[in-house]
């Protein structure tokens, strides 16, 4: 009695809708939209294999190139390829179910007049299998999985730790949780057992001992059957992803799913009661509820986008949390300001997300180097234009999920060029700046604090 293949049921299916996701992507959009026109029931298979994909964009281009003797113009039938390409190089064993799904979706696109094509293509690549991996390895960007430009710009600014950040960029997410303090009991106010092992906080500063502690959420994870790792008082890494419906407490508002590395935010806004506080570009929303998690302030959350504002609006109340929120443009402060100075403010920028490519892997294949200018003029302006919204004596947190230096530090010497009356401050150490290099723990970010001389 033979082995049935390791194949969910409606692989074909969720093959043609990755494949639109991917063929979106390749017209210069991002998949959200895409996404959220798949049914339903397609939606977790069709994101693994869409994102999987554009993970290894480099790579099945390399080897589509490879396998076709002229270009390819139709789009949608290039992107079922790439599809099919990376699901085959990781389930060698599936591979013959795998073709046949594949010419079966095939046969929704193009009219179906492709599918002979698609089956020639994909059954060419299990014939030179070999070959054509050892091929791919030897080429930079098909074995790195990153655009060339982008690859230079990581060599040059990191020697010893690009091949480690390019690795991360493709790896799958970790997904942390944040344990929200307005709403534990006397029970979560525990010590933590002294066989806990704790990760030290990245930014190098006290991580809140004493204070409500993970631990217990951890428990009653384990006992929910899921493995979880503590990395300090109110975050955890969870073994492996899950719906947010599985979370003990999630509807309730007792955890919320943050990066590692986002969380540090709040800590470094070296936050006390009763400040009034500006979170500038604030959607999605995740660090303005840590800041109203982590002191009890006066809050204004401004975003430019009136759905995004809606939807922090929703996480708040989720939170029993609330705040001030405002739809605007952060260069624009003169439209919604009300002369109030802040003693806080927190410039989460638009930036190039080039630490967080491993959540949206589209960014590497959309991003060009020019774009990455285009944010630091964004950037400029909105930190000139939210400077004198700061009181004298005030702090502004500057804060990017960006590796490239031109974006970090060097905005930050050009702000302190142009204000005289600023000055930087440490970040949790003696350092001025916070950079955080995409880990096992954590994605990217940047933070630099900024202080207004009285």
């Amino acid at each position: 009695m033979t082995t049935p293949p390791r194949i969910q049921p409606g692989l074909s299916d969720s093959l043609g809708s990755a494949a639109r996701i991917v063929a979106a992507v390749l017209a210069g959009r991002t998949p959200d939209a895409t996404l959220a026109q798949t049914a339903l029931p397609l939606r977790p298979a069709t994101l693994d294999l869409a994102y999987t994909t554009l993970r290894d964009f480099g790579r099945g281009d390399f080897l589509l190139g490879r396998l076709l003797s002229k270009p390819l113009k139709e789009t949608g039938i290039r992107a079922l390829l790439l599809v099919a390409l990376a699901r085959l190089e990781r389930r060698p064993e599936d591979a013959h179910t795998i073709v046949d799904q594949a010419v079966g979706a095939a046969a929704g696109i193009a009219g179906g007049r492709l599918k002979g094509l698609t089956n020639a293509v994909l059954r060419n690549f299990l014939r030179q299998r070999d070959d054509l991996l050892t091929a791919a390895d030897a080429d930079a960007v098909a074995h790195w999985r990153h655009p060339a430009w982008w690859l230079d710009a990581l060599r040059e600014v990191y020697p010893a730790r690009w091949e480690e950040i390019a690795a991360a960029g493709n790896s799958h997410p970790p997904l942390c949780l944040r344990i929200n303090r307005r709403r534990t009991t006397s029970a979560d106010f525990i010590s933590p057992p002294r066989s806990q092992t704790r990760l030290a906080a990245p930014h190098g500063g006290d991580v809140g001992l004493g204070r409500p502690s993970a631990d217990y959420y951890a428990q009653e994870l384990a006992a929910a059957g899921i493995k979880a790792q503590v990395l300090d008082d109110t975050a955890l890494l969870l073994d492996k992803p899950l719906p947010v419906e599985r979370l003990p407490g999630f509807a309730e508002g007792r955890v919320s799913v943050q990066d590692w590395g986002a969380q540090h935010a709040a800590t470094l806004l070296d936050l006390s009661d009763g400040q009034r506080v500006l979170d500038a570009c604030a959607a999605p929303g995740g660090k303005t509820a840590h800041i109203l998690e982590h002191a009890t302030v006066q809050l204004t959350a401004l975003e430019l986008d009136p759905q995004r504002s809606t939807r922090i609006e929703q996480n708040l109340q989720r939170l029993g949390l609330s705040a001030t929120l405002l739809v605007g443009d952060a260069c624009q402060p003169a439209a919604w300001w009300n002369g109030q100075r802040f003693d806080r403010i927190l410039a989460d920028v638009p930036c190039s997300a080039s630490g967080v490519v491993r959540r949206h892997p589209d960014i590497k294949w959309l991003r060009r180097p020019a774009d990455v200018a285009g944010f630091v003029r964004t950037q400029a302006a909105i930190l000139d234009a939210l400077w004198p919204l700061l009181a004298p004596g005030g702090k502004m947190l500057y804060c990017t999920c960006s590796v490239f230096p031109q974006e970090n530090d060097d905005q930050m010497r050009a702000f302190v060029a142009r204000h005289p009356d600023s000055r930087r401050r440490p970040t949790g150490s003696d350092a001025p700046e916070l950079q955080l290099l995409p880990s096992a723990t954590h994605d990217g970010f940047y933070y630099a604090l900024l202080e207004k001389m009285p």
